[in-house]
């Protein structure tokens, strides 16, 4: 098992570390996975606000993976997208549209509303999901889990991790 380091970046206009259930389920995820958690923050849906913490994580060079939950709407304020996209050196298109296409499974037609994207920079990956609990969970045990196993074959994300080619 290879340990990778995460942050975990909520992004809410009503939430806190004290009641942020989808960030909580996140974090135990990583955790019961063998990953270790880096840091943790709840930030506001603000371009500029995401950014910020996303971007001091990918200069630490011992963080390997970056997951946001929330602000992949169409509500007026979300806005992960916009604020992640911009800081990729490469974008993950397979992210996004295979976790609309497992949850269609789950929730039909509504996934279309999802704006999950996921990407590189800087060497560290970066994954967004959907604020609500059954999108991090969907996210996690039906892509990331895998993708950041080492021993998941035939490929996994692990193993491309640029930071651990350099060891």
């Amino acid at each position: 098992m290879l340990k990778i380091t995460c942050s975990v970046l909520t992004i809410s206009d009503t939430r806190t570390l004290a009641d942020d259930k989808s960030g909580n389920l996140l974090n135990q995820y990583i955790l019961d996975a063998g990953h270790g958690i880096h840091e943790r923050v709840v930030v506001k849906d603000d371009i500029y606000a995401i950014r910020a913490a996303v971007s001091n994580w990918i200069a630490v060079p011992e963080v390997n993976v970056v997951i946001t939950t929330g602000g992949t709407g169409f509500t007026g304020r979300d806005s992960t997208p916009e604020a992640l996209k911009p800081l990729f050196d490469k974008e993950i298109e397979g992210f996004g549209e295979l976790f609309r296409q497992i949850s269609y499974d789950e929730i039909g037609t509504s996934t279309i509303q999802s704006r999950a994207v996921g990407g590189l920079a800087n060497g560290t990956l970066i994954f967004s999901l959907p604020g609500s609990s059954g999108a991090v969970t969907t996210g996690w045990q039906k892509i990331l889990l895998n993708q950041l196993d080492i021993n998941f074959r035939p490929c996994n994300f692990a193993e491309l991790i640029p930071r651990f080619n350099e060891i």
